[in-house]
């Protein structure tokens, strides 16, 4: 008997650690919301937004909410393609504008004119060459190389945000990418034009 009733004793303690584990894990979730309300971090908030995948297997990507929008400061992002062979390459918005901190995303046009296979990549610049370590991009074609078939059409993102420590003298960005087939002669980084755009597409 006595042997069943430190037993049972035992099983009771147990039931009571685990009942406290529990309820302390729950209590978790609205202490943390409570300190980052404190200390204005947010560091639970996970955005469900979803960019299209890199062309490759069309596979969604999830990506960090953003926490550190200045909305005091608008920045012109202008987009510049340039073909290095007989394809067609394109963005589909010649500019967007964007605050600080902010997630955007441009698409790109991408055709393979040519009557054979053709396996390529694109190379980014920046303009003025300062804003290149404060362009953060979160998603691009410009990581891999694509095969393209004869005649193919294909899609592309680029998902970028602006660092906020950009200097304030920087209003306008031109992000240039040239597109070169590998296996030839890789192009130099062009230099991005920094003069306004005409006809800014929607």
């Amino acid at each position: 008997m006595n042997l069943r009733s430190e037993n049972l004793k035992m099983v009771g303690k147990l039931a009571v650690v685990t009942a406290g584990m529990f309820c302390f894990g729950y209590a978790l979730i609205p202490i943390y919301k409570h300190i980052c309300e404190i200390t204005g971090i947010n560091i639970l908030s996970v955005s469900e937004r979803m960019v299209p995948g890199n062309g490759t297997t069309g596979a969604a990507v999830k990506l960090p909410a953003n926490t550190q929008v200045d909305l005091s400061r608008t920045i012109t992002v202008e987009f510049d393609a340039n073909a290095r062979g007989p394809w067609e390459f394109k963005p589909q918005k010649r500019s967007v504008q964007v605050h600080p901190g902010e997630l955007a995303t441009v698409m790109y046009e991408f055709q393979n004119v040519q009557n054979r296979r053709m396996a390529a990549q694109a190379i980014p610049s920046y303009a003025p060459h300062q804003a290149a370590s404060h362009f953060n991009k979160l998603e691009c074609f410009c990581f891999n190389q694509y095969t393209l078939e004869p005649g193919e059409k294909k899609q592309w993102p680029v998902s970028f945000v602006i660092d906020p420590k950009l200097s304030k003298d920087v209003s306008t960005i031109t992000l240039s990418y040239t597109f070169f087939e590998v296996g030839g002669k890789t192009p130099a980084a062009p230099v991005a034009q920094v003069a306004p755009m005409n006809g800014v597409g929607s």
